[in-house]
């Protein structure tokens, strides 16, 4: 990957779809917006209604100078069929936070909003930044989805260990926005 003279990779005009998903680790893919923004590319967010209850979309329309895809049936967004449109603007797909429902959903192919739909639509590279609980990723449930997923091939970042927010300790922390940036 080439670099620019301040170190970052050079991501100019590289199209990126950023799916963000319901958890506390959302706070993250808003700073990994701003960086991939900063590093020349182009990024369209995606949020599930439960990632709007952390971090609200205008926080990441200001970031990436994009609207935001939220809804499913939003008529302006689907008059276009929105999600195909999201899938085919993409070259690269980074769902950050990846929660154990939405990995769950992708592993099995359940499509009910615009990031699990933009997902089946999509036919590029995706990578996945894992969040959730100790216990939600320890989980066979969790494990197998993860297993399905990189069977498919794609690429997982993550999770750290460390204290979560709900003050247990292990892996499930969501990667920090520099080390999500190297794996683009």
């Amino acid at each position: 990957m080439e670099r620019t003279s301040a170190g970052w990779p050079d991501l100019q005009q590289r199209r990126v779809l950023l799916a963000v998903c319901g958890g506390v680790a959302a706070y993250k893919a808003a700073e990994f917006c701003r960086l991939l923004v900063r590093c020349g590319a182009q990024v369209q967010v995606a949020m599930t209604a439960a990632a709007q209850h952390f971090v609200g979309s205008a926080t990441f329309a200001a970031l990436s100078g994009r609207a935001v895809a939220t809804e499913l049936f939003d008529p302006v967004q689907e008059a276009q069929i929105g999600h195909i449109r999201l899938a085919d603007a993409a070259e690269l797909l980074v769902v950050a936070p990846a929660t154990a429902d939405v990995l769950a959903k992708l592993a099995l192919g359940l499509a009910g909003d615009v990031v699990t739909t933009a997902y089946l639509a999509f036919d590029g590279p995706v990578l996945l930044a894992p969040a959730m609980n100790v216990k939600m990723w320890g989980h066979p449930a969790t494990q197998q989805a993860m297993q399905r997923l990189r069977e498919r091939g794609h690429r997982v970042v993550g999770p750290e260990s460390g204290e979560l927010a709900c003050g247990h300790v292990g892996a499930g922390r969501m990667s920090e926005p520099e080390t999500l940036l190297d794996a683009v």
